[in-house]
C-alpha cells in the first residue's frame, strides 16, 4: 500500500488526516472513500503528524468504538463537515 499513499493527492491525505481526526467518522468510511486500511491510514498519520501529535491521537482513538462500524449502534458514515469541492 505504500505505493499507493505515495501517488495521492496532498488534498486526499489532508482529507484523510481530518476524517482520522473527526470522531464520528469511522474507518470504514475512509477505506470506502479512498480504499485505505485502518493500518494505512494510521501511516499516514504517523507520516504527516508531529510525534506528539500522533500520539496524542493513537491514544484518544485506541479502542473508541464510533471509529469502527462494527462496534458503532449506526450504519451512518458521513461526515456532516464534509467538504464541498
Amino acid at each position: 500500500m505504500q505505493n499507493s499513499i505515495i501517488k495521492m493527492d496532498i488534498k486526499d491525505i489532508d482529507r484523510i488526516i481530518e476524517m482520522c481526526w473527526e470522531d464520528r467518522t469511522p474507518f470504514e468510511s475512509i477505506e470506502f472513500q479512498f480504499g485505505l486500511k485502518e493500518k494505512d491510514a494510521i501511516k499516514i498519520m504517523r507520516q504527516h503528524l508531529k510525534r506528539k501529535s500522533f500520539k496524542v491521537w493513537r491514544e484518544r482513538v485506541n479502542g473508541r468504538n464510533t471509529k469502527h462500524m462494527r462496534l458503532k449502534d449506526s450504519s451512518r458514515f458521513k461526515s456532516t463537515h464534509k467538504r464541498k469541492i
